[in-house]
């Protein structure tokens, strides 16, 4: 099972595998029936490295090359730890990533990225952003990178084995959750989005529809997004942290329409301007296509797919 995402305004197409079929599964109303579990882990890189330019896709043989190289490198990073390995350091190894507290995170026996990269239409792409044609997300606005540094303080502290943050006025990092982004605290983030993303893990997703809902289940932070079909929008007044989602078909392609956000988002750096388009499409293979387009005009200078 695998993923590939596009963006505009913020526009993404994911390619997540299900069991193969000869022609797609409908509802009792004709409607392609998107049920199912699916995995969008990938190796594709969200931004095209700049380093190849232009170059939108990649041949088999760099695709294989490209597979090899990550795979040797996610077995180096998977090799037994030393038994006979003495106490961290006072203060820490220096490793500060999420959830490592300054003495080592997760290790790469719960990564999971993916195995491989996806093709669409039998391409393998550079990158999962296609809009722009350089493969990359356009550049931020002050407010909007602004608002990411502000998400990422709690990050940042640097544990040397002290309450170095006590010589400080305020609140300390870790007086209370409201000191914390929502995604350290597992509330929101990562890659759940929306929009949904390939993460480092927790990249299986559950989707159950119904006559007038659709349900996506994430695996990752476990949020349950309920797509409201044929419905209108609440008030601006209500908003989510998930948005207010609201589908229709065009065809045999759902699309579903997202405003309504919270200041802050499952994607980083957008905001409650943030307005999201989705389009998912069932392939006679069993793959959904998963193409979403963001806006958000005070996070990024144009929108992205």
């Amino acid at each position: 099972m695998r993923t590939v995402l596009n963006l505009t305004g913020l526009a993404i197409a994911l390619m997540c595998a299900n069991s193969a079929q000869a022609e797609i599964k409908r509802t009792a109303d004709g409607s392609p029936d998107l049920s199912g579990f699916y995995d969008s882990g990938t190796l594709t890189p969200l931004n095209r490295p700049r380093e190849l330019g232009d170059k939108q896709f990649l041949t088999p043989a760099e695709a294989a090359a490209f597979q090899q190289q990550a795979t040797a490198a996610f077995d180096a990073n998977n090799k037994p730890s030393d038994p006979n390995r003495s106490a961290p350091v006072k203060g820490g190894d220096g490793n500060n990533a999420l959830g490592a507290g300054n003495v080592g995170g997760y290790n790469a026996f719960w990564v999971d990225p993916g195995s491989g990269m996806v093709e669409i239409g039998g391409k393998i792409r550079t990158s999962i952003v296609y809009d722009p044609p350089n493969g990359r997300q356009p550049a931020m606005t002050p407010a909007g990178m602004r608002r990411m540094a502000e998400n990422f303080t709690s990050f940042s502290y640097e544990n040397d084995g002290t309450a170095s943050w006590l010589d400080k006025s305020g609140p300390g990092p870790f007086d209370g959750p409201e000191s914390l982004a929502l995604a350290e605290r597992c509330l929101l983030g990562f890659s759940a989005g929306p929009p949904m993303l390939p993460g480092l893990y927790n990249n299986f997703k559950r989707i159950v529809q119904t006559e007038d809902h659709v349900m996506i289940l994430m695996e990752m932070v476990h949020d349950a997004r309920i797509i409201r079909l044929n419905s209108e929008h609440g008030s601006t007044a209500n908003r989510k942290w998930l948005g207010d989602s609201v589908g229709h078909w065009e065809g045999d392609t759902l699309v579903v329409e997202t405003i309504n956000f919270k200041q802050l988002t499952g994607l980083y750096g957008g905001d409650e301007n943030l307005h999201l388009t989705e389009r998912f499409t069932l392939l006679e293979d069993g793959n959904l296509l998963y193409d979403f387009t963001v806006d958000d005009p005070t996070a990024w200078t144009s929108p992205w797919s």
